[in-house]
């Protein structure tokens, strides 16, 4: 359970990081991903899952 909440902790810290250092990067960027396909962002948020669980498991298998 600890770990959950370590990885929610980290998640906020790097989002607000980016809120807080870019700002006016973020809304061109969130511009940007409005013209997008909706097929095209389903698939960029597949990718992340996919990028993400093989962190985890990679991190697994690294540290034990």
């Amino acid at each position: 359970m600890s770990t959950l909440v370590t990885a929610i902790g980290l998640a906020l810290v790097f989002e607000g990081l980016v809120f807080a250092l870019a700002p006016r990067r973020i809304e061109a960027v969130l511009t940007w991903l409005v013209s997008l396909p909706v097929e095209t962002r389903r698939l960029m948020g597949l990718t992340a899952v996919a990028a993400g669980v093989g962190v985890l498991l990679l991190a697994r298998v690294v540290m034990g």
